[in-house]
């Protein structure tokens, strides 16, 4: 007599087994087809278990309490069903339920066209995400438009979400499959024609990768918009820090939305009687731990390429439209740097810009994407329907608070759909839109002052320019001359990320897309970032692509984060955002295979993280994200080191490394710290309107005051022939005059004097640094009575009442000869100094007593007597310059730094 069966169902599935109705609470086990047990478990509270990645392979059985399930068989991802498992599902129009090849059924929303004649087949599109795009009723917004267009619109709620059975894990290798399965599900029904694609914007833009890349017979082309390159690096850990605004808010929604019966329509159904709704809850507890695997500290795993769809979009066989923005607030602007990833055989469009996560949707890029449809799915002539002009300046008064116009139809004067497809295919990949939103007629809204074309991307023909940091805050063309050792070879600031806003918009997500968006970008705090300038463009000056910092980095703890960020310095005084860049210094490691000049590639692996070395320069190469902007003639680069933070609408990040400390960034001539940049030359850069776009008005790249660091620049020590040494500085850039200035003359050893005048003083048995004040009228100090022979350096920072400003770059050296000297230690301003290297640990207590320090110095007991009487010494004997370089009365001369 055969057993009864097992009160609980099981089903093989890919690599998985799913088992519902079980004793909640009691354990279970799989066993193989030699009754070996392979995994176990615990039944949760619903009486689920879910095996995941399980061999391949039949006679696999499920055991609880004693009791057997029959034979299951696992497959493999490539283990497609036959044709005869397609042909026999039908799908009603309107809402329904579609099975896989798992036995797991899918809530789906079939939508037909707006014209729809019962007994004619038409193409179909997907819309395919974890969201709500089986909820019942019409199609979701952004994909309503296709109905309109002739096109069958299917929504499908992944596994694990809204109706559809299953458990949910991001983007795994089963929910990709289910893709398949829809796809070639729906080319099989009555009012389908076979030619089914893709669309959809973020969430069900990402899934299209996915999905494509599996190759389903049927899919006939994807319009991925709005999508990511890399999980990891992409959005949820840039530079090796975790994103704790949006990246990992939308990774909670997704675990909120697994829970069972989580969507408000998928509880209505199940109160209205759908007893498939309520069965396909079970297995929700079965959920993977996406917060679980989200930590403050993570590195990089092999497996995660699986998330990566830089690393698979190669397997994508059919045409594809994508298109995004270098500012995305949402999913980021990375995206771009997996087009040269895409198999060149087939056809693909790229639509850049710049601005917010639905510029895809815009008035200028719509069109294309329903061109591209046409082309492709619906394989005709593309005409925009009149219908759509009529309705979309209401729909873009919702979306963006202005309505706009449609562009006119490109293709209605070919003669037929062969002729007009080879000329959308003979255009060029990629088009650019530039300064989205700048427009002077509609400020903020979604419309570009000037579009480019090119072959490819990055652009051809671009070309790697350097820019090298330098003293005083300067962004060069020429490397710097500057010696190693130098402190005049090395800026400092304080690593602070508390002392910045975490974002720059306080706003809902859909705030952020209106034409009068204000986002919050604040100044840096002075001293918390160091700054790095050009001098003025002479020429408008196109810049396409990624770029890449390249610093010697020194830090005063075992890791910081890094954000960089490039601005343009515009003549009116207004300082606009153009792209950031993020590294965790640990992970500063290369895949060299995959670097360039342009893109650095950090591995992220634990094996190939390392602390910051104390004391030492590291080269530390940070990647900026893809973007596209003109600088004009007259504005100038900006480059910002800063902690991680405030630049950003909805990104935020859990920073490490230690608030407070102080990283060194070198610009000496074996320590070139650089950025490089991709340049367009003229033939290939924009025709911009002359005039600057208004501020704000450019899409997501918002604008704030220039505020430079109040720091004084051009800081020399010279030898003034009169056995003296003079220091001379230019005031700070911004801020006004100041109150005061610090002026700190360091000599360059210990040992034999002290720095005043006055006989009984140098009977001291080592040298002591000098800190004075001067009026903040001057710019100058001159010490009478140096020690002969020896090399002295200055620094000077400005004092606003209370508040003291960065420290400037200190100066090189001079001396004043030593007639007893066999050679001139003397040195101009301006000329390198020779002199023997010195080990790293006296390097670095150089640099940073002239370079970093930013309180008083301490002074005790005789040490404080002595340095009294070198300040009235001082008093007496020193001459302040004024900045026409006159004599001045020591009147107001120097007083002791307090």
């Amino acid at each position: 007599m055969d057993a009864a069966p097992p009160p609980f169902a099981a089903h093989g599935s890919v690599n998985q087994v799913w088992v519902v109705d079980l004793t909640p609470g009691v354990p279970v086990e799989l066993l193989d087809a030699s009754d070996t047990v392979v995994a176990s478990g615990i039944a949760d509270s619903q009486g689920a278990y879910l095996f995941r990645q399980v061999p391949s392979g039949g006679g696999y059985r499920v055991r609880q309490s004693g009791q057997l399930s029959a034979p299951l068989t696992v497959s493999e991802p490539t283990d497609h069903p036959d044709d005869s498992f397609y042909d026999a599902i039908t799908i009603p129009i309107g809402y329904g339920y579609l099975p896989t090849r798992d036995g797991t059924t899918l809530s789906v929303n079939v939508s037909p066209p707006l014209n729809y004649q019962p007994g004619k087949r038409y193409p179909v599109l997907v819309n395919y995400s974890g969201y709500d795009p089986s909820a019942p009723g019409q199609a979701s917004p952004e994909t309503l438009v296709f109905t309109v267009h002739d096109y069958f619109v299917v929504g499908v709620n992944m596994r694990g979400t809204g109706c559809s059975g299953g458990a949910f894990d991001y983007f795994e290798t089963l929910q990709s499959l289910d893709g398949y399965d829809v796809i070639e599900a729906l080319a099989r029904q009555s009012w389908s024609n076979g030619d089914v694609g893709m669309v959809g914007i973020s969430y069900p833009g990402i899934s299209q990768l996915f999905v494509a890349a599996t190759r389903p017979p049927h899919l006939r082309a994807i319009t991925p918009l709005s999508v990511i390159a890399d999980t990891v690096r992409s959005t949820l850990y840039p530079g090796g820090i975790l994103n704790s605004g949006f990246a990992l808010g939308w990774a909670t929604d997704r675990v909120n939305a697994a829970k069972p019966a989580a969507a408000g329509w998928a509880k209505t159904r199940i109160n209205n009687g759908d007893t498939i709704c309520r069965a396909n809850q079970k297995l929700r507890l079965q959920s993977a731990d996406l917060l679980g695997q989200i930590q403050p500290e993570r590195y990089y795993e092999p497996r995660f390429d699986a998330l990566a769809p830089r690393t698979f979009v190669n397997r994508i066989q059919v045409p594809v439209y994508l298109s995004g923005s270098f500012q995305d607030e949402q999913t980021g602007g990375h995206f771009s740097t997996m087009v040269d990833d895409f198999d060149p055989s087939i056809p693909l469009k790229v639509t850049l810009t710049n601005g917010t996560h639905v510029e895809p949707l815009g008035p200028e890029q719509l069109t294309r994407v329903l061109e591209f449809v046409d082309f492709y799915v619906g394989r005709r002539i593309p005409m925009v329907n009149p219908l759509v002009r009529f309705a979309v300046g209401d729909v873009y008064t919702t979306l963006f608070g202005a309505p706009a116009t449609l562009p006119p139809d490109r293709f209605i004067g070919y003669p037929d759909y062969g002729s007009a497809l080879a000329a959308y295919e003979a255009e060029p990949k990629v088009r650019v839109l530039w300064e989205n939103g700048g427009t002077a007629a509609a400020p903020g809204m979604p419309l570009s002052t000037a579009e480019t074309t090119y072959a490819n991307w990055p652009v051809p023909g671009a070309v790697t320019t350097s820019w090298y940091l330098d003293a005083d805050g300067r962004l060069s063309s020429t490397p710097p001359t500057i010696p190693d050792g130098e402190p005049r070879g090395v800026s400092s600031y304080t690593y602070s990320p508390s002392a910045k806003p975490a974002r720059t918009f306080s706003g809902s997500t859909e705030a952020i897309w209106q034409r009068d968006a204000v986002l919050d970008w604040e100044p840096l705090a002075e001293g918390t970032a160091r700054s790095f300038v050009t001098d003025p463009f002479a020429v408008d000056t196109a810049i396409a692509g990624m770029g890449s910092v390249d610093l010697w980095l020194r830090s005063g703890a075992p890791d910081t984060d890094l954000e960089v960020t490039i601005t343009e310095v515009r003549p009116d005084g207004q300082e606009r955002y153009v792209q950031s860049g993020w590294l965790r210094a640990r992970g500063r490691a290369l895949d060299e295979a995959r670097s360039t000049e342009l893109e650095p590639f950090h591995t992220f692996l634990e094996a190939d993280a390392a602390p910051m070395p104390a004391g030492q320069f590291v080269p530390v190469r940070i990647a900026l994200f893809p973007f596209a902007h003109v600088f004009r003639q007259g504005s100038r680069l900006r480059l910002n080191i800063e902690a991680p933070g405030g630049n950003q609408p909805f990104w935020e990040f859990t920073t490490g490394g230690v608030d407070g400390s102080h990283n060194d960034i070198a610009h000496s001539a074996g320590r070139p710290s650089r950025l490089v940049l991709p340049v367009l030359p003229a033939s290939l850069a924009p025709s911009v309107p002359s005039e600057y776009p208004a501020c704000p008005s450019v899409r997501n790249q918002p604008c704030r005051e220039y505020r430079p660091d109040r720091i004084p620049t051009g800081v020399t020590i010279t030898a003034d022939g009169s056995g003296g040494l003079v220091v001379t500085w230019n005031p700070p850039p911004s801020g006004g005059e100041p109150t005061a200035y610090r002026v700190d003359i360091e000599p360059e050893s210990e040992g034999g004097g002290v720095l005043a005048a006055g006989s009984e003083l140098r009977r001291t048995a080592s040298l002591e640094p000098l800190s004075v004040e001067v009026g903040g009228d001057v710019t100058g100090y001159r010490l009478a009575d140096p020690v002969k022979g020896v090399r002295y350096r200055a620094t000077v920072q400005a004092r606003y009442g209370e508040i003291a400003a960065p420290v400037s770059n200190a100066s090189l050296p001079a001396a004043v000869e030593d007639p007893a000297a066999t050679t001139t230690t003397t040195t101009a301003p301006g000329q390198g100094v020779s002199a023997p290297q010195s080990p790293a640990e006296t390097e670095h207590a150089a640099e940073h007593r002239s370079s970093a320090a930013t309180g008083v110095l301490p002074v005790t007991g005789v040490a404080a007597a002595l340095l009294a009487a070198v300040a009235l010494a001082l008093v007496a004997a020193g001459v302040a310059l004024n900045r026409s370089g006159r004599a001045r009365a020591p009147l107001g001369g120097a007083r002791r730094a307090r």
